[in-house]
């Protein structure tokens, strides 16, 4: 019988990036294919299930970075983050998707992009390529992007308007 130590273990995911620097290079060394995508995420919604479920379906190991409360605010306004760095989190820890998360305060992921060098970087289609914040990193490394489907009206802002006008719809 596991203990509840060994269970709490076994649930981790979150990780500095110097941990995921190590972790990256095991992998490597094994042959995974180590897949990242990143965003605020901070109301989950199905477009951002769907970015999960795909992005792992490209690779054996999926990483995925948050902006942290700060750089939230300074790309979405100081009403956000609605949910703190902590419970954005929790939530997406218990995602079966995402193997590990972790965090960056910077208002791009191209520090942690241009460190891990991820096999596939993974954005959605609402992005442009040449929008990608480390497709060139990527690519010069030999991996490669890609894009998934953007569901429409699917997006943490929209839901939010949506609250503050009671359910209605514009």
């Amino acid at each position: 019988m596991e203990t509840k130590n060994s269970e709490e273990k076994k649930r981790r995911k979150i990780y500095p990036l110097q941990e995921l620097v190590r972790i990256r290079e095991e992998l490597r060394k094994k042959g995974k294919k180590v897949v990242f995508t990143n965003g605020c995420f901070d109301i989950l919604h199905a477009g951002h299930v769907q970015l999960f479920r795909e992005a792992k379906k490209c690779g054996d190991v999926l990483i995925v970075a948050l902006n942290d409360d700060a750089s939230v605010r300074r790309i979405k306004g100081p009403s956000r983050p609605i949910f703190p760095l902590g419970e954005r989190w929790e939530i997406l820890e218990a995602i079966e998707d995402i193997d590990y998360l972790t965090s960056f305060s910077e208002d791009t992921p191209q520090k942690i992009i241009s460190t891990l060098l991820p096999d596939i970087l993974v954005k959605g289609s609402d992005w442009r390529p040449e929008e990608i914040v480390g497709k060139k990193e990527v690519e010069a490394a030999g991996g490669k992007v890609v894009t998934v489907p953007y569901l429409r009206g699917r997006s943490s802002s929209s839901i939010i308007k949506k609250i503050t006008r009671g359910g209605r719809h514009t």
